[in-house]
C-alpha cells in the first residue's frame, strides 16, 4: 500500500532564458492554494494526499501543469475553480476531470 492515496505534483519551473513556463501562469500561488485547500478539507497527510512542488515536466506548451499519482493523470488548469474541480472530483471522489486532462 502506498503511503499516500494521491500524490499531486505541480510544475513550478522558472525558465532562465525567458521561454514559456508554468510560473508564467501563477503556478506558485496555485500550488499554495491547492495545498491549503487539501489541508482544510482534511485530505492532506498520510493515507490521503500530498501536494508537492516539482521541477520542469517539459510540457510548457500545455501549461500550467500538474500530475496526480498513482493514476498518472496529467492536468492543466486556468484558475482556482479548475483546481477546486480537480480536488473535489479526483482527490475526494476518485473521478478524473476529463476536460482538464492533457
Amino acid at each position: 500500500m502506498s503511503h499516500y492515496k494521491h500524490h499531486v505534483f505541480f510544475c513550478l519551473n522558472q525558465r532562465e532564458d525567458g521561454a514559456a513556463c508554468c510560473t508564467d501562469h501563477d503556478a506558485e500561488a496555485m500550488f499554495e492554494y491547492t495545498k491549503k485547500k487539501a489541508k482544510a478539507l482534511g485530505l492532506h497527510g498520510k493515507g490521503n494526499c500530498r501536494v508537492n512542488r516539482a521541477g520542469c515536466f517539459d510540457r510548457c506548451s500545455e501549461g500550467p501543469v500538474l500530475v496526480v499519482y498513482p493514476e498518472a493523470v496529467w492536468y492543466t488548469y486556468v484558475d482556482k475553480e479548475d483546481l477546486d474541480e480537480i480536488i473535489e472530483s479526483h482527490l475526494q471522489n476518485g473521478k478524473v476531470v476529463e476536460r482538464l486532462k492533457i
